[in-house]
């Protein structure tokens, strides 16, 4: 069985791909940062805040076949009320945390069974919604990291990107806080329904699983047909 290291794994999509890669049998390596993680068999947590300057990732094993990088945002506000501070912050969260995990575990990854890496966008990047400028900066700079760095680490490692619409997890709670939110979101999707964490987890378990071994430096859509379909 493959070893996993999950940023990000106590709730939302990162608890539902750290829960079935476990019961899969594989061995998880799961990080939080305030959330406590909840107790899933097979996955070891650890307590990581990813914006430390000198981050500690001694926990991990000498050897990894997948990263999963699930950290992120979403801060929808009109342009002209966002601060540049706080597309730095999302920056930082998101890519610059990705950067620095992906460095520190490249040697374990080469010694892994077909590595790979997970990151997240979201449909937002190339489909273009307004009030969305400061969360598609950060994920458009991830699909940008995505591509260069599937290029540069192949053919030893692959890298690709999950680009999910609203997903029914804690950090979208806001937009789907009652039932008529939930209703009018999933009218926008051809597919007429609010993706789950699980619908994401089972993407994950694909892109780290041999059956994705001549797949690399993509941009996966999971969102219920929204960037693709006019309906």
């Amino acid at each position: 069985m493959a070893t996993y290291l999950i940023i990000g794994a106590s709730s939302g999509i990162g608890k539902a791909t750290a829960t079935l890669l476990a019961h899969q049998g594989h061995k998880v390596i799961g990080t939080y940062n305030t959330t406590a993680p909840p107790q899933i068999s097979n996955v070891d947590f650890h307590q990581l805040n990813i914006l430390d300057n000198n981050l500690n990732l001694h926990f991990i094993p000498e050897t990894l076949d997948g990263i999963v990088y699930c950290p992120g945002s979403i801060n929808l506000l009109p342009f002209a009320l966002i601060k540049p501070q706080d597309f730095l912050e999302d920056y930082n969260l998101q890519v610059i945390g990705a950067i620095k995990v992906i460095q520190a575990c490249l040697p374990n990854l080469k010694k892994g069974e077909q590595p790979s890496i997970v990151l997240f966008s979201t449909v937002a990047v190339q489909h273009g919604f307004k009030f969305h400028t400061q969360v598609s900066s950060s994920k458009g700079a991830i699909e940008g990291l995505t591509k260069s760095l599937a290029a540069e680490l192949s053919p030893t490692i692959r890298v690709n990107c999950i680009a999910p619409s609203i997903t029914n997890t804690p950090l979208a709670s806001k937009l789907l806080a009652n039932d008529v939110k939930i209703k009018a979101n999933a009218m926008r999707h051809p597919l007429k329904k609010i993706g789950t964490p699980e619908d994401l987890a089972h993407m994950v378990q694909f892109l780290t699983s041999e059956k994705s071994s001549w797949i690399t430096g993509q941009i996966m859509g999971v969102d219920g047909g929204m960037s693709t379909l006019k309906i």
